[in-house]
């Protein structure tokens, strides 16, 4: 994707200051937008700010926000809308999926802390932002899954239902935001993110015989069709779901 493709577009990325999503701000910053960095601890999103607007020139608006706090999603568009008076993309980027020993000791708590972040948080801001782009001048709203949501895994139940219910919305969401609002998913496999700096040798080894490349992917693999999603190039595609997960098996 050229440089200047996304020239003094506003982009959103919650889950923004850490692994896809910080090689995402990166890719749309590089790319000409200005970007508005929100996740949990503000320390991480301005640091990521203050190197966006150095390396790349660009206004960056680090924000503070749990996405499974309604309030708090509705404080996030507030600002960005106070701030910059418009959002050409949001990318529903954060998530988490806890460990648990097993299934009958999901706790509620816990199930619901991971509805909230995966799905509920993606409901509140897209319904918001999408309503305002659609009474304006359009945009792209970027739904980030998981290979979970349809190839369930016994450790990760909770997660997997959060995000089949994000590959829902994202159809959902493109009838409802037509014709001058296209949402669209990105699904992903396995990445090599910093939370996989946990993962034992032989849970990577693992994972690598899943798919067809042979190999868990890299954080900024996931920038190709990031772009292409929030860009023109992607003009006649909504509600569809990109599998980038390395031609899981």
């Amino acid at each position: 994707m050229a440089s200047g493709a996304l020239t003094d577009k506003v982009v959103v990325v919650t889950g923004g200051s850490r692994g896809l999503g910080k090689d995402m701000v990166r890719a749309f910053a590089a790319a000409g937008a200005d970007v508005v960095i929100a996740s949990r601890k503000l320390d991480s999103c301005t640091e990521l700010a203050d190197e966006v607007e150095h390396t790349h020139g660009r206004r960056a608006l680090p924000v503070a926000c749990n996405v499974s706090d309604w309030a708090q999603c509705d404080a996030l568009v507030d600002t960005v809308y106070a701030e910059f008076g418009r959002v050409d993309v949001l990318v529903n980027n954060a998530g988490l999926s806890p460990l648990y020993p097993s299934l009958d000791q999901v706790t509620e708590a816990l199930f619901d802390k991971v509805i909230g972040v995966n799905l509920k948080g993606p409901f509140r801001l897209s319904s918001l932002i999408g309503t305002r782009m659609a009474a304006g001048d359009g945009g792209s709203i970027i739904n980030i899954s998981s290979i979970e949501a349809t190839r369930p895994a016994p450790f990760a139940l909770p997660y997997a239902a959060a995000k089949a219910g994000l590959n829902t919305l994202t159809v959902g969401l493109a009838q409802s935001f037509g014709p001058t609002v296209r949402v669209n998913t990105i699904q992903c496999g396995a990445f090599a993110t910093d939370i996989a700096k946990a993962w034992p040798d032989e849970m990577r080894k693992q994972l690598a015989t899943l798919n067809a490349l042979g190999r868990v992917g890299e954080p900024h693999e996931i920038v190709g069709a990031a772009l292409f999603f929030a860009t023109d190039a992607s003009a006649f595609c909504t509600g569809a779901t990109l599998a980038l997960d390395g031609g899981w098996r």
